[in-house]
């Protein structure tokens, strides 16, 4: 059975999960030329979103002192270093510039850089995590197989697969394998939740989304992750990382059109 999972992700705030029954890796985009704007947008047909959930633990003191040590982030017995971060960050920041030199202008706040390359960072850790929590073997062919699904769609829209990711998701074009990898581990989870059978009605569609983003939360909890406190915090609902509020701020309080930040897993 030839499987092609969507995910689509909303990337004006948050980082949504989303799987159809259509398989194929979609994503609601806009990319704003300097002449016009095109819109990539490829709708599922039965789009729902999946939990999202990472531990992000409070950092006492002596955390502190663990992250601290060229740790951008710790994820189970593995660290992000922060010489990876840096890395990477300069890898987006050469995208940005061959985007912006074809009028494609980057959809996510850009004085954010460090912070959205490290949530995905991050999303693949607790994916390998999932897949070998449920003894999912994912080849490189397979990986590539979503890739190339994802590149006819921004060939759709006339732009290539790397400024695709770049422009409308801060992902650095260098992680695309991952990418990959990352879809085809939600592909396979999916098929094995459900036996080989996609659901035939919706209530079955959202039975399986939900024993889906169980699976993430329990993947991510068992991670422990902690965040280096000069990057932020990890917010569950969304998957990524957030700037920490100040300590000594005049209203701490959110505002009421402000997104609720979940740093707890739930469940």
């Amino acid at each position: 059975m030839n499987r092609n999972y969507s995910v689509t992700r909303n990337y004006s705030v948050n980082r949504n999960y989303s799987v159809n029954r259509n398989y194929s890796v979609t994503r609601n985009y806009s990319v704003n030329r300097k002449t016009r704007e095109r819109n990539i947008d490829v709708m599922p047909r039965t789009a729902v979103k999946l939990a999202a959930a990472l531990l992000v633990t409070g950092l006492a003191v002596s955390a502190c002192s663990t992250v601290k040590m060229g740790a951008a982030a710790i994820t189970g017995n593995s660290r992000i270093s922060s010489a990876t971060l840096t890395s990477q960050v300069a890898n987006l920041d050469s995208a940005y510039q061959t985007d912006q030199a074809k009028g494609i202008k980057p959809q996510r706040d850009v004085s954010q850089k460090a912070q959205q390359v490290l949530g995905w960072l991050i999303v693949f850790k607790i994916y390998d995590e999932l897949a070998a929590q449920h003894n999912i073997k994912v080849t490189p062919a397979q990986a590539e197989s979503q890739l190339t699904r994802l590149s006819a769609q921004a060939a759709q829209s006339k732009v290539t697969l790397p400024e695709y990711v770049s422009a409308a998701g801060a992902l650095p074009p260098d992680l695309l394998p991952e990418l990959g990898r990352y879809f085809a581990i939600q592909s396979a989870l999916a098929s094995q939740l459900d036996s080989g059978k996609a659901p035939t009605s919706s209530a079955a569609q959202s039975q399986l989304t939900t024993e889906i983003g169980h699976q993430q939360c329990l993947a991510a909890k068992s991670l422990g992750v902690t965040v280096n406190p000069q990057f932020g915090e990890f917010d569950y609902a969304s998957y990524t990382v957030v700037l920490a509020p100040p300590t000594l701020a005049a209203n701490p309080s959110p505002s009421p059109s402000s997104t609720p930040v979940v740093l707890k897993p739930p469940c």
